[in-house]
């Protein structure tokens, strides 16, 4: 039986863990299929779950709601943090929230991908090797929020210092403090829940596929702006009086560190995850900041500043959504496919065709994704109305303009997610722990940035008024 110590051998890869038992593929797979057909009938041989579409929008549906409600939380939450004193004098706190907001898709939904995948090919199912994949993953995780925490402020600080010249030693400290301190925090608490929906679908029959990365996202964005508006606020409190404060709380984290960095090297998975999960992760939070720079000019304009409350919502529904097919692409080609080989239909040269127009399980889960955007933003945008957040009206032209954005964004990321995920398998890297830091980031860059301009052009033609959520 497998032990957390237990390293394997040398030729360990990415994909070895959440492979199929026994996988092979070509033509051994065809011959290995003729002569043990008869016999996997009476067994108990592993399949890739089968749903219809109304089945999966059923199973989609009620976490793809409560994510959505979970960033329309965010996005209040926002509304009202960005005039606090900390968010009005050290601005590139805005450039740290889409950074922040996305460890949900670099870590949580990652983690979820990578959970889902290993019950779905029956990974998990020995209390042992679950409980290995369990605190490897976790540790893992934590070193890189720790890293990427620390990365975002160092980013923040670059990308405020640029345009305007300035630079204090005293906010850079702050803003490291604060990143560090919210992606610990924020992640070990995700984390801990994502185990338990995880373990939670296993045990009640539910494709972990279609529920883990929506629910990972569901109070993720919720959480991680709290502790940060929270955070950013006491230590600003503290700045004068006890500066020594931040320079403590940031060494502290950081410090703990090594003590994940050794856990996590325990389980061969997370060991190699360990040295080569970082490009993605990395990138995404650089391709996040930009997106942040972007609110962060937009919400100085007092003319634009409607956009805050929408941003966590357009970016965060984006996300889940693309996060949600590409667990599931990545699922199907751990089933069908060895590492560096992709299916028939997906070979040759990328078309935006290939991935709505057919009757394949991922044709099928990419149209009732498409589907959910417009009625889902309808609700968010009433349920925004009613609770008399924001500072723009619903008029009919603000809806026709933002669904247009929001359907725009998801269905470039759907196109890329299908394009990307097959390109990493056929690199012969695990999509699960590659493809969702980059789509969710995308995600991001295009919802604040698709919004930034809808918004702009709606200043633009008039389609102007008061200051409503004041």
């Amino acid at each position: 039986s497998l032990t957390l110590s237990d390293c394997g051998d040398g030729s360990y890869s990415e994909t070895e863990p959440m492979l199929p038992k026994g996988s092979l593929s070509g033509e051994e797979a065809d011959e290995e299929e003729e002569e043990d057909d008869e016999e996997k009938q009476g067994s108990d041989a592993r399949n890739m779950p089968k749903e219809s579409p109304w089945a999966m929008a059923l199973q989609i549906l009620v976490p793809f709601l409560l994510a959505g409600f979970g960033t329309v939380s965010a996005g209040m939450v926002l509304d009202i943090v960005q005039h606090w004193e900390a968010f009005r004098y050290i601005t590139e706190i805005f450039i740290l929230v889409p950074a922040l907001l996305g460890l949900k898709g670099n870590l949580e939904m990652t983690l979820a991908s990578r959970l889902s995948t290993a019950v779905n090919v029956g990974k998990m199912d020995s209390p042992i090797e679950k409980w290995n994949l369990i605190i490897g993953n976790l540790a893992l995780k934590q070193v890189q929020a720790t890293v990427v925490g620390f990365l975002a402020a160092v980013a923040a600080v670059v990308l405020g210092w640029i345009p305007e010249g300035k630079f204090q030693m005293s906010h850079a400290v702050l803003l490291c403090s604060s990143s560090v301190a919210t992606a610990f925090i924020a992640s070990l608490l995700q984390g801990i829940i994502m185990v338990g929906v995880i373990v939670g679908s296993k045990k009640t029959g539910i494709n972990p596929d279609n529920v883990a990365t929506p629910i990972a996202a569901s109070f993720g964005d919720l959480i991680t702006l709290a502790i940060l508006a929270w955070i950013s606020q006491g230590l600003y409190n503290c700045l004068d009086s006890y500066s020594y404060v931040s320079t403590l709380v940031c060494a502290f984290f950081l410090c703990l560190t090594p003590l994940w960095i050794v856990i996590s090297s325990k389980h061969p998975a997370s060991r190699t995850l360990l040295y080569s999960g970082w490009e993605p992760v990395i990138t995404a939070m650089v391709i996040s900041s930009i997106g942040g720079l972007i609110l962060d000019k937009t919400v100085s304009d007092p003319n634009l500043a409607g956009i805050v409350v929408y941003t966590p919502v357009i970016n965060g529904i984006g996300g889940n959504l693309v996060a949600i097919q590409s667990s599931r692409i990545s699922t199907h080609l751990h089933f069908h496919s060895a590492p560096g080989e992709v299916p028939e239909e997906a070979k040759g040269c990328y078309y935006p065709c290939r991935t709505f127009c057919g009757s394949g399980a991922n044709h099928r889960s990419a149209q009732v994704l498409l589907l959910l955007v417009i009625p889902g933003h309808l609700i968010f945008l009433y349920t925004i109305h009613l609770m008399k957040s924001g500072h723009t009206t619903l008029t009919p032209i603000f809806m026709a303009v933002y669904l247009a954005a929001a359907l725009l964004q998801v269905l470039l990321l759907l196109c890329i997610a299908d394009w990307m995920v097959h390109s990493i398998w056929r690199s012969g890297k695990d999509p699960d722990s590659f493809s969702i830091p980059y789509l969710t980031a995308l995600g991001d860059l295009l919802g604040t940035a698709l919004l930034a301009l809808s918004f702009h052009f709606l200043w633009l033609i008039g389609d102007q008024d008061s200051d409503v959520g004041d």
